[in-house]
């Protein structure tokens, strides 16, 4: 079967993997690390590109990605070609450095951002880099230790990590250290490599009523049609109703003005309207946490504790939930 173009498509989580051509090792030192490193964090400021998490092995690495500005591809052609040159030169070798094809999974971004971030961050000591939790901890080529103050990287978004496990530094780093460790005995993660579209169908269809899965994603089956739909087109999401439409049937129903949610602040009222905002576009219509937290102010961290609180408000008012989702969203 022929293999399918890359979907590349800004403000969604992209698990990227690369390997080493014939598995062969791309990283022979540290130094090799330090040029790779530096290389990748100079291309996530210049192209506004966000990194939640990424691990170096010996012959493999992992990054978990959200373009922006600058088209993934574009990202990882500079990255992977300027890092090939370095590499042959330095090691007096010519052709391919890595397998032809970068592997590129697009992530519905809840339930599976701090699955991810704990699966990438657990892989040195599923590969035996690291020996024990406290080696990891200490690990340099990762960012897990980026996440705990041992190194830097510039590039790698860490507060929007943290900030779901805690209110301040010292909770949030308990609390994802507990969250690495509770993954450990989990091991091998295989549902994590793509095929949302299969393990959405519900266990009572008929084989012949099972839609193809797709390996280029991992998320729901409304998830997988929403981009492979959209990628039919320009390669771009299509969501039935835009941003706007659904922020006017909020502030509609809620009575909070669209100026008073667009507004920082934590008013209660507002946050509750944001939070369904959120919650509605995220649940609802295939939207990224972080295109609906850009429209009502707040960053990813904040729009996924957001999506969490908007779920329980509509569960706990079901009428709410009629007024909301009734009808079009253009009144």
């Amino acid at each position: 079967m022929p293999r399918q173009p890359r979907l590349d498509i800004p403000d969604i989580l992209h698990h990227v993997i690369v390997r080493g051509i014939e598995r062969r090792d791309i990283f022979v030192d540290d130094t090799d690390k330090e040029r790779f490193v530096s290389r990748l964090s100079t291309l996530l400021s210049k192209s506004d590109t966000k990194c939640y998490a990424w691990a170096l092995m010996s012959n493999h690495f992992h990054l978990l990605l959200m373009p922006t500005r600058v088209s993934l591809a574009e990202t990882m052609r500079r990255l992977l070609t300027g890092y090939a040159v370095y590499f042959n030169r330095k090691y007096q070798r010519s052709g391919h450095l890595f397998q032809n094809r970068y592997k590129s999974i697009l992530c519905e971004e809840e339930p599976y951002f701090l699955e991810l971030v704990r699966y990438i961050h657990l892989n040195p000591l599923r590969a035996g880099m690291v020996t024990d939790l406290e080696g990891l901890d200490n690990y340099p080529w990762s960012g897990h230790a980026v996440l705990l103050g041992k190194v830097t990287m510039e590039g790698q978004e860490t507060v929007e990590v943290l900030a779901r496990f805690g209110s301040t530094r010292q909770s949030s780093l308990r609390g994802y250290q507990q969250f690495v460790a509770d993954g450990v005995a989990t091991g091998k993660r295989n549902d994590l490599t793509g095929g949302g579209l299969k393990r959405s169908q519900p266990d009572c269809l008929e084989s012949s009523d099972i839609a193809p899965f797709d390996e280029r994603i991992l998320g729901s089956g409304s998830f997988v049609e929403m981009l492979t739909d959209g990628a039919s087109g320009r390669g771009q999401k299509k969501p039935r109703f835009t941003l706007a439409e659904l922020l006017n049937r909020v502030s509609t129903v809620t009575g909070i003005t669209v100026d008073r949610m667009q507004r920082t602040g934590k008013e209660r009222a507002i946050a509750r309207a944001k939070a369904l905002f959120c919650c509605l576009a995220v649940r609802d219509y295939g939207y990224s946490g972080t295109e609906a937290g850009k429209i009502v102010g707040i960053g990813s961290a904040g729009a996924s504790i957001a999506v969490k609180r908007g779920r329980e408000l509509l569960e706990c008012a079901p009428e709410l939930e009629d007024k909301l989702t009734s009808g079009s969203l253009v009144d």
